[in-house]
């Protein structure tokens, strides 16, 4: 007997067959296509495929986050973990693809675990000009006996040359003051509000404030390894403006493509399951209605567990 989920569970986990109608909206490519034929379109197929028939040097901006080299199931597409050499191999056939694509001031940003981040570091810095590492706490993570729990990822943030986009001032965090100073009776670098002290920080490169999401939040999928909204919000604010043209070759459950439509920006995204591309287009679709992302609010981040709502208290 097939279990009922809950009417909170918001989780998205159609089947092809399900989710047809969405699947009939994503193309296939299989000759050189135009930009216009790809932009805002959701494409199935393997990337080093469809990669050599996009056309060179259009994207803003690209986000990658490729299987992380662990052996892992993705809803009946399996992902081994391979010898170090071999994983260099596969990493470099990604990326010299992917700098091809890249405008000349344009950003690529590289999500990865700690043991693959040892791996793609040394390799960005052949074809690219290696900017900074962010490190992001997730929350989850299995603790173990013989070692530390594994709650950590990186974010490598490269650019292709010297000139290229970074939007500081849109990706200020607004933290909570404990302590605050004040100078000639009035608040110095903070707001004072019937809430809390709030104080709006340029960010660093470890990010805390991150929620991974779950089954009550709209934008969860059964995608094993989905990113966040407001993680995926940062990069594309800070390094893309609006109408921009991002670029994400392992689309997954379509986090990129969702955040890029839900701010303004163009998008292009390559997936080869079917399955992951209907729950792509499916967010696509609630992102028309409903353009608000998790811990993003009034052009400001929010930290974790300090956003103020509109009934005035902090959540």
């Amino acid at each position: 007997m097939q279990l009922q989920k809950s009417k909170r569970n918001k989780t998205i986990d159609l089947t092809v067959e399900e989710g047809k109608h969405y699947l009939s909206r994503c193309m296939s490519v299989t000759e050189p296509q135009t930009l216009q034929a790809i932009l805002n379109r959701t494409i199935i197929g393997d990337t080093f495929e469809v990669l050599p028939l996009l056309p060179l040097g259009k994207a803003d901006l690209i986000i990658v986050d490729p299987p992380y080299n662990l052996t892992k199931s993705y809803h009946g597409k399996q992902f081994s973990k391979q010898k170090t050499t071999d994983y260099e191999e596969y990493t470099e056939r990604w990326l010299s693809l992917l700098v091809l694509l890249l405008k000349p001031n344009g950003s690529l940003y590289v999500c990865c675990d700690w043991q693959s981040s040892l791996i793609i570091g040394p390799l960005l810095s052949k074809h690219l000009k290696v900017k900074n590492r962010i490190t992001w706490q997730r929350e989850k993570g299995r603790g173990s006996r013989s070692n530390w729990k594994n709650s950590m990822e990186d974010i490598w943030f490269c650019t292709k040359s010297d000139t290229y986009t970074f939007n500081v001032d849109d990706v200020k965090m607004r933290k909570k003051v404990w302590a605050p100073y004040t100078k000639g009776g009035k608040p110095k670098d903070w707001e004072q509000t019937k809430t809390g002290n709030f104080r709006d920080t340029y960010p660093s490169n470890f990010w805390n404030d991150i929620t991974i999401p779950f089954w009550s939040m709209a934008e969860n999928t059964a995608h094993p390894t989905q990113k966040p909204e407001k993680l995926i919000a940062k990069l594309v604010l800070a390094s893309s403006n609006k109408g921009d043209i991002i670029l994400d070759p392992f689309l997954g459950s379509g986090t990129t493509s969702v955040v890029a439509q839900k701010l303004g920006r163009n998008y292009i995204g390559i997936e080869q399951n079917e399955r992951y591309a209907t729950w792509t287009e499916k967010r696509l679709e609630s992102a028309l209605t409903d353009s608000s992302i998790q811990g993003y609010r009034q052009q400001i981040f929010w930290d974790r567990n300090v956003q103020e709502t509109q009934k005035g208290k902090l959540t």
